[in-house]
């Protein structure tokens, strides 16, 4: 009887109500700084789900690691576009939806996870610390008795991208100064001394 179901599930699509748009989940877990993975299925001790009825299509309104930047913060840095790298996206997961149209499937993601030091100056305001977030995902199959998840396994790297942004010191430019007019009087000897040996008066 479940043959059908995909052609029936479409038939019922418009009578979607936004009021009632599904299971929607908040909140926070503490993992380690090891390799890892979270999953959410449609399961309970409760109730029998047949594994062909269960459709794991979501949207990801938002997922990130660790605490996350204030506005302010963010602003600081975007000032600073351009003189150090930023990731385009901060949670590349944030406001995708990901949709599964054919029964025994659902979407794994990959994400990997490093932390990054930012230290944009003097003062305690220029110093922040994120996670920046590579994803990669992809359509998993299952077999006919087993329910599909949504599963997110990440991998956070025991190594660190370290950003440092500093001003060009006083003593600095002088001694670029200086090095550029005593390569300009070494040229200057080098073209007199032959301009001399050229032009000075052969002895008879």
């Amino acid at each position: 009887q479940y043959k059908q179901w995909p052609e029936a599930r479409k038939a019922h699509a418009q009578n979607w109500n936004p009021d009632h748009p599904g299971c929607m989940i908040a909140g926070f877990l503490l993992v380690n700084r090891v390799p890892g993975n979270f999953h959410i299925e449609a399961k309970s001790k409760n109730h029998n789900l047949n594994a062909a009825a269960t459709n794991l299509s979501h949207v990801v309104n938002h997922l990130s690691f660790g605490t996350e930047l204030t506005d302010a913060q963010k602003k600081r840095l975007n000032s600073h576009k351009g003189n150090i790298d930023m990731p385009e996206k901060w949670a590349p997961l944030d406001s995708e939806t990901y949709i599964v149209d054919t029964i025994h499937r659902s979407f794994h993601h990959y994400i990997k996870v490093v932390s990054t030091h930012y230290n944009l100056g003097r003062g305690w305001r220029n110093k922040m610390m994120a996670y920046q977030m590579l994803t990669t995902n992809q359509v998993m199959f299952y077999d006919e008795d087993a329910v599909p998840e949504a599963k997110f396994n990440y991998d956070i790297s025991p190594m660190a991208v370290m950003t440092k942004r500093e001003g060009r010191r006083w003593y600095d430019f002088i001694t670029s100064v200086l090095s550029i007019i005593g390569g300009a009087v070494t040229v200057l000897g080098l073209i007199d001394g032959v301009i001399y040996q050229v032009l000075k008066p052969k002895k008879a």
